[in-house]
């Protein structure tokens, strides 16, 4: 049974609505969710508080872990504010070149660059939350450097409140539970594992074809038809970010450091 191959997660209705269809099923909706009800008592959502932004203004991104442990598998996730449309991009690491790589295939994906992006204490982003007063926050110097490369300001959420990117963080859900834990739970059933290559190679499809053609819970439009009208505001899409890969940041101290316009040479002087 198929609610029995996926346990113990629960799969939405429509996502075996969508199977089911696959197999001729002409039934609606409803009658199908009636019967999940039986097999799964409801659980209540909290309430949750809105936050609207203009249209090409903000971004939320964020990893979102698929599989932790030796085997690690993770989820970029970028969404945008106003359209909700949404990117994702999966990989076996959260490394700063792997966070870079992924910001730069979800511009493409946008064809352009947000003004602002909006992200919880992503280590590769934040070194010091109020460094240099409230709202001051000391940002990874390659990061920073990528930033202003593109031209986009990173934001931070409140400490303690990553509700405030509940965007994602609420689409990061609908990914597991729409995508990746289908096709996990079919795999397994053919005794393999999901990784990243196989994520990847499918999860442009799900997107162009499910998520961001889905009537959104919150707009009650369209994702992609919003986008129509998100797209132009949205920074142009310059070239990709050349700069140096930076070490993992250490401890930093009052030091002299050469000065020069590389910055290869304040990360080293700084982590003397």
């Amino acid at each position: 049974m198929r609610i029995a191959e996926a346990a113990p997660r629960r799969l939405p209705a429509t996502v075996y609505l969508r199977e089911l269809r696959e197999r001729g099923y002409e039934g609606g909706i409803s009658i199908l969710k009636d019967w999940l009800a039986e097999q799964h008592p409801a659980v209540p959502a909290p309430p949750i508080v809105r936050f609207e932004t203009p249209p090409g203004r903000q971004a939320q991104a964020d990893w979102t872990a698929i599989r932790r442990g030796r085997n690690k598998l993770s989820a970029f996730v970028g969404t945008l504010g106003f359209s909700r449309l949404s990117f994702v991009w999966f990989a076996d690491n959260e490394r700063f070149d792997t966070l870079i790589e992924a910001h730069e295939r979800f511009f493409d994906a946008l064809g352009g660059v947000p003004h602002t992006i909006l992200y919880d204490n992503m280590k590769t982003v934040l070194i010091d939350r109020d460094a240099y007063g409230p709202g001051q926050h000391r940002f990874n110097e390659g990061f920073r450097d990528f930033a202003r490369h593109h031209g986009f300001g990173p934001r931070m959420c409140a400490p303690y409140r990553a509700q405030t990117k509940g965007k994602v963080e609420r689409f990061n859900r609908y990914l597991k539970e729409s995508f990746v834990w289908p096709l996990e739970s079919r795999l397994r059933g053919q005794g393999l594992i999901l990784d990243a290559a196989t994520a990847n190679a499918r999860v442009g499809a799900w997107l162009r074809d499910v998520a961001n053609l889905r009537i959104h819970a919150e707009t009650k439009e369209r994702p992609v038809d919003r986008f129509d009208m998100e797209k132009a505001q949205l920074l142009p899409r310059g070239p990709a970010w050349t700069g140096i890969v930076p070490t993992v940041p250490a401890i930093l101290h009052d030091i002299h450091v050469p000065q020069h316009d590389l910055s290869v040479y304040d990360a080293i002087g700084r982590l003397a």
